[in-house]
């Protein structure tokens, strides 16, 4: 098989599964529109079966959907997009350093809305940290990038990581300059990552919140501090 044969196979099985209804249904937690969310409306059962016999067709390596990501991704379609990154992830045993430069430039054209972002940062960069593929320090590369979910990549991948030290002094070093970020979906994801990071070590990610909390968006602390007490929740409050 190769990229052509890949690519119409797979955007001809979204065509023919396509449901408006749930387009109607999803639509309403992308709160960029159309822009943000543009779908077939295709259902996650339908997408796990799919890949799973793309997966079992041993034709279908890391080579080739790494060929064909750029022209799916381009489209703009929601679940052209989701279908590589579901399809790499089967694949992470055989991902390297090259890889990560490749995914890197995967915002440049795709990666347009939270889900498909998080579905990244979840599923598949984690691993080039976690197996020592690329230093942790790549991610600082993102850090100034002029693409929103790509900053927001900074954070979220952190998340599967917590587990893998108790020092999380290097997380925050490399979240700090996106901490004045303007953007509100890079806001959400720093959030996510120090609420989470607030469970395992409370008083490394108290001290950083402190630092921050009357200079970086207040949506921040509201998803970091979102598991706190009333009482714990006041400390983080903007000084007058």
């Amino acid at each position: 098989m190769d990229a052509l044969t890949l690519r119409n196979e797979m955007v001809g099985f979204c065509v023919s599964n396509a449901d408006e209804a749930i387009v109607t249904k999803y639509s309403i937690y992308f709160k960029d529109g159309k822009d943000g969310y543009d779908a077939y409306g295709v259902s996650t059962a339908l997408m796990q079966a799919k890949v799973k016999e793309l997966i079992d067709n041993h034709s279908v390596t890391l080579d080739l959907l790494m060929q064909v990501a750029p022209f799916l991704l381009k489209s703009g379609k929601y679940e052209e997009t989701i279908f590589i990154l579901l399809l790499v992830e089967k694949h992470l045993k055989k991902l390297t350093p090259k890889h990560f430069d490749d995914i890197s430039q995967w915002y440049e054209y795709g990666i347009i809305n939270w889900a498909q972002c998080d579905c990244l940062c979840n599923k598949i960069v984690p691993w080039f940290f976690l197996h020592n593929l690329v230093p942790l320090s790549r991610l600082a590369e993102w850090q100034n990038s002029p693409y929103r979910f790509q900053r927001r990549s900074v954070a979220v991948p952190l998340i599967k990581l917590l587990k893998s030290t108790d020092d999380y002094l290097p997380f925050f070093e490399l979240i700090t300059p996106i901490m004045m970020d303007q953007e509100r979906v890079v806001h959400q994801g720093l959030g996510w990552f120090l609420r989470e990071a607030w469970k395992k070590q409370p008083v490394q990610t108290e001290q950083f919140l402190l630092k921050w909390k009357d200079h970086s968006a207040r949506l921040i602390f509201q998803y970091a501090t979102e598991r706190m007490s009333k009482e714990e929740r006041l400390r983080f409050r903007r000084s007058k």
